[in-house]
């Protein structure tokens, strides 16, 4: 019953409409890059908004939009951007589709052994035999997971709440079980789809299964061989009867290199056959052949293995050309996405990327690289057979540059093209704040009424779809090896894993940085309030080194020694004034301080709403907030909540808001932000050492300096400079002589004025 995919091209449904990609293709696309496929829906609305589609090269999910029209069997064309969600490929949210009703050739569902199940027949309809549920007694009534063995092997079988399954008996005896392959996190899983996808197993007469050094290999799949020359296969029979096998033949441009001792014979009913494959190549370069067994299984004779190995130098074959003509269709201030003509004579890309300047590295013959490796003064951006890349940790007002090359081969064989690689640059964006402030007068008394109505409504995002979003789609990176890391806001760690991103295995959560226990109504999440799940509010941290630790404790400067509790950058401890509080990173608190004012004047909970909240200092917070302005990364993550949401975190924006507001009751403060601004810059002025001999030492606690100006006692400018825009300067001393002198910084937000010594 094993049976290869049929071909479902356009003209299997009798129209001429043809998409821009096959399916297969579209799967290399880079997440957030919009992909058009065409294939038949293999589930209706039994799963709910998500649709299973194929064609003849692979499987995707669709889900949401006008996809949920579909039925299943109908040939439907859709176009949508990418996403990952808990690991599953999407085309989300659908955009457009266009039905062109039930296909003349219905998908067959594929068969295949429980760990044959990989992402390359990810969302495709497949089946497994003779399998038995672990569970007993009965389905649950809503969504559920239960698992199923071959006896050897389990595997999860999730079951929609939606289905008629959902709350029937759960079959005690060996089954065969058809469904879309799904995923979620890290698990593949069987969807069924209705009761018809459980059936009773009955054994097929004869059933031919073939596993090439140990692994199951598909009918019309793919083994590289590499430079192995010897390589066991075995042929199952999981049939009743015994399988007749015929022998095996190589064709192809190099099947001289290839041999094997499969002669006629028989493979007894439940039985297997051990032989050998032997590769003697005699030149060098890639080697291909396809393997055929011929045996009595009715519908996979011959079984067809495609294979391919490398000659007496080690290497594949060198491609011919680079690819050619980068582009980037897709560019923001948090995401970008790259797009190529393929190369010649090469069936793999690697894409190198850095920021800042040009890229030096080049790839090693025989190195296997993977997303996130160091290449020279570059990283990897994308490794794979796609002509298409995101990579993962754009920020905003950055020049990015890349670097494209075309090789062949795998596991230590690579041959890379070194030369006259593809090369390209671009610069993210940065705020696109446009007109969304026309109107707004910071200094009318209905200032914060102003600013809540025009952040309010937003789209509202569950709490659950934070993964999908901030995290999957933002703050996740690449590190080496192909892992992963997600940093926590409040202490800085880096947290490495293997993808997907799963909170329980990462032990991280959504911090509420202004906390959900000070929302005046609290509890919000039961049902969920905008307020509860708002984004900007939202930062991923580690659960029990930083989330719990700060609870709801108000934001403030621990006194050094007062520590009961640190991770870090982040620690818990007593301000000046004695009060308990938690202090994040440096490199945090504007984000947190602008997160707090955000949620204060969006939802109305000022700071003296309840006890907790009413310990919180707004003085701490505009002090964090001018410290620490806005930087690339606050700039990228507020354009993509922008995206999603619709709405704008006006302190981010426009910091000088922050000083017309008093945060404490959420009223307009009319002071305004001059004098505001003012005793901030002061505030936070430092000159060392004082005296000094040799250098001084000038800053703002992060603030830029775009200039300044030293004079001495009478007012006379000894040294000026314009155009600094550093966060901190240093002067010679010597070069001033023995003296008092004031220096005076210009910054983005005024000037401000401090006395230096010079002995």
């Amino acid at each position: 019953m094993k049976k290869l995919l049929l071909s479902i091209a356009a003209f299997s449904f009798g129209i001429s409409v043809i998409a821009q990609t096959d399916i297969a293709d579209a799967r290399t696309f880079g997440i957030g890059q919009t992909v058009t496929v065409t294939g038949i829906a293999t589930n209706g609305s039994e799963l709910g908004s998500i649709r299973y589609m194929q064609d003849n090269s692979a499987g995707i999910a669709g889900y949401g939009g006008p996809i949920t029209g579909a039925n299943r069997g109908d040939s439907i064309t859709i176009t949508g951007p990418l996403i990952e969600f808990a690991g599953l490929l999407e085309i989300s949210t659908v955009a457009t589709m266009v039905n062109h009703g039930q296909a003349i050739v219905q998908p067959t569902p594929l068969q295949i052994p429980i760990l044959a199940a990989d992402e390359t027949l990810e969302s495709q309809l497949v089946q497994m035999d003779n399998v038995t549920f672990v569970q007993t007694g009965s389905f649950a009534g809503g969504n559920s997971t239960v698992q199923i063995t071959d006896g050897t092997n389990t595997f999860d079988v999730r079951v929609n709440g939606s289905t008629d399954i959902a709350g029937t008996a759960i079959p005690t005896g060996a089954v065969t079980l058809v469904g879309a392959l799904g995923q979620y996190n890290a698990s593949y899983q069987l969807v069924p789809r209705d009761l018809q996808d459980i059936i009773p197993y009955v054994a097929p007469s004869e059933e031919i299964n073939v596993l090439v050094n140990g692994a199951t290999v598909l009918n019309g799949g793919t083994y590289f061989v590499g430079n192995s020359t010897s390589t066991p296969i075995v042929i199952e029979n999981t049939g009743s009867n015994g399988l007749s096998v015929t022998g095996a033949t190589f064709t192809g441009a190099d099947a001289a290199a290839f041999s094997s001792d499969i002669v006629a014979g028989v493979v007894g009913a439940s039985s297997t056959g051990a032989y050998t494959l032997t590769f003697v190549p005699t030149t060098n370069g890639s080697k291909f052949a396809t393997l055929e067994i011929g045996s009595n299984d009715s519908d996979e004779n011959p079984y067809v293995i495609y294979l391919e190995g490398v000659g007496v130098d080690g290497f594949a074959t060198e491609p011919t050309a680079n690819p050619t003509g980068l582009t980037f269709p897709l560019l923001e201030a948090y995401t970008l996405g790259g797009q190529y003509n393929p190369g010649v004579g090469a069936t793999d890309y690697l894409v190198l990327w850095k920021s800042g300047s040009p890229i030096t590295g080049v790839p090693v013959d025989g190195n296997t690289y993977l997303r996130g490796d160091i290449v020279g003064d570059a990283r990897v951006a994308y490794m794979g057979a796609g002509t298409s890349f995101t990579p993962r940790g754009v920020v905003a007002n950055q020049d990015y540059y890349f670097a494209v090359y075309a090789f062949n081969g795998s596991g230590g064989f690579e041959n890379y093209l070194t030369t006259a690689p593809l090369t390209g640059n671009v610069t993210s964006t940065g705020e696109q704040i446009g007109s969304y402030y026309d109107g707004i007068d910071k200094t009318a008394g209905t200032f914060n009424d102003d600013l809540n109505a025009l952040i309010n409504p937003h789209t509202f995002i569950t709490y659950f779809l934070y993964k999908q979003t901030m995290m999957s789609e933002f703050e996740i990176k690449d590190t080496t090896n192909g892992q992963s890391y997600v940093e926590c806001a409040l202490s800085g760690e880096r947290m490495i894993f293997n993808d997907p991103f799963d909170w329980v295995a990462t032990g991280y959560s959504r911090e509420h940085t202004l906390p959900h226990s000070w929302m005046a109504t609290f509890p919000a999440d039961s049902p969920e309030q905008p307020e509860y799940t708002d984004q900007h509010n939202l930062y991923p941290a580690n659960l029990a080194q930083a989330n719990s630790p700060r609870s709801n404790l108000p934001l403030g400067d621990v006194v050094p020694g007062t520590e009961v509790f640190t991770y870090l950058g982040g620690s818990v401890g007593d301000d000046a004034s004695g009060q308990t509080v938690y202090e994040p990173r440096d490199e945090h608190k504007g984000n947190a301080a602008r997160a707090i004012m955000y949620t204060i004047v969006a939802y109305d909970f000022p700071l003296n709403g309840n006890a907790a909240s009413d310990n919180q200092s707004q003085e701490v917070l505009k002090a964090w907030h001018f410290a620490d302005l806005p930087d690339n990364y606050e700039i990228a993550r507020h354009e993509y909540i922008y995206d999603l949401q619709g709405n704008r975190n006006p302190f981010i924006d426009s910091t000088d808001y922050a000083c017309y507001v008093d945060f404490f009751a959420n009223t307009h403060d009319a002071d305004g932000c001059l004098a505001n601004i003012t005793e901030q810059l002061e505030a936070n002025f430092v000159v060392y050492p004082v005296p000094s001999s040799d250098l001084v030492h000038v800053q703002i606690n992060g603030v830029e300096i775009n200039g300044y100006e030293i004079t001495d006692l009478q007012g006379r400018i000894v040294l000026s400079e314009e155009g600094v825009n550093l966060p901190k300067i240093s002067i010679n001393g010597k070069t001033l002589g023995a003296g008092t002198y004031f220096v005076i910084i210009q910054t983005p937000f005024g000037e401000a004025k401090r006395k230096m010594i010079i002995e």
